[in-house]
C-alpha cells in the first residue's frame, strides 16, 4: 500500500519529476474537489472510485470524505475568506491551487486539524499540483489561520440588521437567492431559516428503506447496526459503513432512500380512494427508489405499478431497482399520456408525479448543487413540472388520486406549480389534506392541505407533497 499520493505530471523530456509527500486522504479529497469544479462531476459518484483507487478505508476514507464534502458545502464562505486573505479575487487564482487552498482553509476553520499541519500539508499539495505557488499558498493560509471562522464572518459578512439575507448567505455558505427562497418558504422566519441553513451544512445520515413484505425494519436495524426511523414505518438510520455491505440492500430487500421520500411515496399508497385499486402509475420513476417502495406495497395489495422514465439509462436503473416486483417499466415521456397506448387517459387509480426540480431540498446530500443551480433554471423546470402534473391528472381516473412531489421547498416549484397545473388541466380536482396521510403526531406539518418537510424539523430532505383527487 502506498504511503503518498501519485506522482505529478511529466517534464518536457517526459521524465516524471520527484514528488513531494502528500498524504493520501488529502490527495483523494483534492482529486474529488477538482473533478467537481473542473468537470462538473458529482462528489457522490467520483469519490468512491477515488477512495478505492487510493486504497483508503476506515478512518482515512472518512477523513477524505469529510474534507471533500465539507469543502464543497462551505466553498462560498471559504472563497470569500480566501479572496480577503489573498488580496485578489479567488477566481483569479489558478484552479488547482484554488482547490487546494479551499481544502486547506476548510481544515483551518472547520476541523480540529492543527494549524501547522493544515498549512504544511496544503503547501505540499500545492507543490505537486501548482508548481511555483508554494510561497503564495503558505502566505494565504497563514493569513486565514490568523482568525477563527466567527471573526472572518463578522469581518466579511453584511450586517444582519441591514442585509439579513446577505449575512446568512456568507455566514452559512449558501447563494443569496437560495437563502431568500428558503426564507420565503418559511414565511420570512429568519431564525428558522438560520436553523435550516445550519442543518444543510451537516453531514446527513444514510437512510435505508426496508421494503414492506421483504424486510422488517427492526431486524434490518439490528443487522446493520442502525436504528429504526423516527417517522416512516420502513425507515432505518444506518449507523455506519457502506450501505452496499448490508445484506438486505445487496439482495434487494432494502434500498437507500431518504426518509422523506419514503413518507411521500407511502402517502400516495394510503390516500383513500373510491373504487378499484389495482393500477398505479409512477410518471417520473428514475432512478427507482419510490418505484421500488410502491412496487413492494403494490405486491401486498394485488396491484401493479407502471413506472415511466424518459431517460434510457435511468429507465435501466428503475428496472434494476424494481426487479422481482409487480412493476412494468416504460421508457417514454410521461407527458404522452393519452398519446402513448400504454398510458391511456383516465386509467390509473393512483399516480405519483415526482417531478424533476432544482433539488434545493437535498443540498445537504449534494453539496455541489447549491453552486450549480441558478434562478434561470426555474422557468424551464416549472414548465416541465406543470406539464407532467397535467399529464398525471389526465392519467388518473375519477375518484383516484395524484401525488405531486418535489425535492424543493421553492414556492414556484411547489404551490405555484400545483395551482397552475390544476387550473390548466381542465379536470375537476380537489386538494386532499396530506397531513393525515403522514404518521400521527408528526410535528411541523403546517396548516395543510399540502405538506412541506424540512431537514431541521424532521431530519429529512425538504420534500413537498400535494395530493389531488379527480372528481
Amino acid at each position: 500500500m502506498r504511503d503518498t499520493a501519485p506522482r505529478g505530471g511529466t517534464d518536457r523530456r517526459g521524465a516524471r519529476p520527484a514528488r513531494p509527500t502528500v498524504d493520501r486522504p488529502r490527495y483523494a479529497a483534492y482529486q474529488a474537489v477538482a473533478a467537481v469544479n473542473r468537470d462538473d462531476a458529482y462528489a457522490n459518484l467520483v469519490l468512491p472510485s477515488i477512495l478505492r483507487e487510493e486504497g483508503l478505508f476506515g478512518r482515512d476514507a472518512a477523513f477524505a470524505t469529510e474534507l471533500t464534502y465539507g469543502t464543497l458545502r462551505h466553498s462560498g464562505t471559504l472563497d470569500a475568506i480566501l479572496t480577503s486573505a489573498a488580496g485578489r479575487d479567488v477566481q483569479r487564482i489558478d484552479p488547482p491551487v484554488r482547490d487546494a487552498l479551499r481544502i486547506g482553509a476548510y481544515q483551518l476553520l472547520h476541523t480540529r486539524v492543527p494549524a501547522h499541519a493544515a498549512v504544511s500539508s496544503t503547501v505540499d499539495l500545492v507543490r505537486m499540483v501548482g508548481q511555483g505557488a508554494t510561497g503564495f499558498a503558505n502566505a494565504v493560509l497563514r493569513e486565514v489561520a490568523a482568525c477563527d471562522l466567527d471573526t472572518w464572518v463578522s469581518r466579511l459578512a453584511p450586517s444582519m440588521e441591514t442585509d439579513p439575507i446577505g449575512h446568512l448567505a456568507l455566514a452559512h455558505s449558501h447563494p443569496q437567492w437560495i437563502v431568500r427562497a428558503f426564507s420565503e418558504a418559511l414565511d420570512g422566519d429568519l431564525g428558522e431559516t438560520t436553523r435550516l441553513l445550519i442543518e444543510d451544512n451537516e453531514r446527513p445520515p444514510v437512510h435505508l428503506c426496508a421494503r414492506p413484505g421483504l424486510a422488517d425494519p427492526v431486524e434490518l436495524a439490528d443487522a446493520s447496526g442502525g436504528a429504526p426511523g423516527a417517522f416512516s414505518p420502513y425507515a432505518v438510520y444506518l449507523g455506519g459503513g457502506a450501505p452496499g455491505d448490508v445484506a438486505a440492500v445487496a439482495d434487494g430487500r432494502a434500498h437507500v432512500q431518504d426518509e422523506g421520500s419514503q413518507l411521500v411515496a407511502n402517502a400516495l399508497a394510503v390516500a383513500p380512494i373510491d373504487g378499484p385499486d389495482g393500477r398505479w402509475l409512477d410518471l417520473c420513476a428514475g432512478p427507482g427508489g419510490k418505484a421500488g417502495l410502491l412496487g413492494a406495497l403494490a405486491a401486498q395489495r394485488d396491484a401493479r405499478v407502471t413506472a415511466v422514465e424518459v431517460a434510457e439509462h435511468r429507465a435501466r436503473l428503475v428496472e434494476g431497482a424494481t426487479r422481482g416486483l409487480p412493476v412494468t417499466v416504460l421508457h417514454t415521456d410521461g407527458r404522452l399520456v393519452g398519446a402513448e397506448p400504454k398510458l391511456p387517459e383516465g386509467h390509473f387509480d393512483r399516480v405519483l408525479v415526482d417531478a424533476p426540480c432544482t433539488g434545493l431540498g437535498s443540498l445537504r446530500r449534494r453539496p455541489e448543487s447549491r453552486w450549480r443551480r441558478q434562478p434561470s433554471d426555474l422557468p424551464a423546470l416549472t414548465r416541465l413540472q406543470r406539464e407532467l402534473l397535467t399529464a398525471g391528472l389526465r392519467a388518473v381516473r375519477p375518484g383516484g388520486v395524484v401525488a405531486y412531489v418535489t425535492c424543493s421547498p421553492h414556492t414556484v416549484e411547489t404551490h405555484v406549480t400545483v395551482t397552475e397545473a390544476a387550473r390548466r388541466s381542465g379536470a375537476s380536482v380537489d386538494f386532499v389534506d396530506a397531513r393525515p396521510l403522514l404518521p400521527a403526531g408528526m410535528p411541523g406539518l403546517g396548516d395543510g392541505p399540502t405538506v412541506q418537510l424540512w431537514p431541521h424539523r424532521h431530519g429529512t430532505d425538504a420534500m413537498f407533497l400535494a395530493v389531488l383527487r379527480r372528481s
